[in-house]
């Protein structure tokens, strides 16, 4: 009798590693209200097309879910590729649209003449940044969700609560996608590591990166505003 052993990719997976394994849908939700933020940008805020990005993310999304349906668990090299491109999209299109926003805020543009319309501009591009980066964490850490599902390293990438304090005893402790939702509201919010420690190269770059991002959108889109209302 032939078959896959619980434990091979592509496999089924057995029950501890299904315990482990994260639900899609949070991250679908994560990447369906960015897609609607995008769609609400104006015209000159957005990378491309107004249909452009959101075809592409819901696109990758639908891959992604044909190919590993209920809990992320699958570690196929082919599905890791559509899911660092899917949170890579998100990212440069979150940043591309903060640079835009800030020229329009230095020379002077539609939306940033009028309050109500910088506030509305402003506040989307700072809710995808932080929907982009909670995804990109979410994505590289750990080597992404289905590495979690089946071993966490004894050294984590980036360092939660429940893995640096041993009286908390969370041996099978794994993060989830709203953990890596919290970190980027944080981190965008205090411009710097609140709870979660980034140990890894990369995640202290990706962190760096949003804090400045952040401090840009938010501080431009204030100092304006006040202006504006003045």
């Amino acid at each position: 009798m032939t078959g896959r052993h619980p434990t091979d990719p592509g496999g089924p997976s057995s029950p501890q590693q299904a315990a482990y394994g994260e639900a899609r849908w949070p991250m679908a939700v994560a990447v369906v209200a960015a897609m609607v933020l995008t769609l609400l940008l104006p015209d000159d805020l957005r990378l491309g097309p107004r249909w452009l990005v959101p075809l592409v993310e819901g696109l990758l999304l639908v891959t992604l879910i044909a190919g590993d349906p209920g809990r992320i668990s699958r570690r196929l090299a082919a599905l890791r590729a559509v899911s660092i491109t899917l949170a890579g999209v998100l990212a440069v299109s979150a940043i591309w649209s903060t640079l835009q926003l800030i020229d329009d805020l230095i020379h002077g543009g539609t939306e940033t003449n009028s309050a109500d319309g910088l506030l509305q501009a402003g506040g989307s591009v700072w809710a995808s940044t932080i929907l982009a980066f909670s995804l990109l964490y979410f994505e590289l850490d750990s080597g992404g969700p289905a590495a979690r599902a089946h071993r966490m390293p004894t050294t984590p990438e980036l360092a939660f609560p429940q893995q640096l304090s041993p009286d908390l005893n969370a041996t099978h402790w794994r993060p989830r996608f709203i953990d890596y939702l919290y970190l980027g509201l944080t981190n965008s919010t205090a411009f710097s590591p609140t709870d979660v420690m980034p140990l890894a190269p990369w995640a202290k770059i990706a962190m760096a990166v949003q804090s400045l991002v952040s401090l840009l959108v938010l501080g431009l889109v204030i100092a304006r505003a006040v202006n504006v209302l003045a």
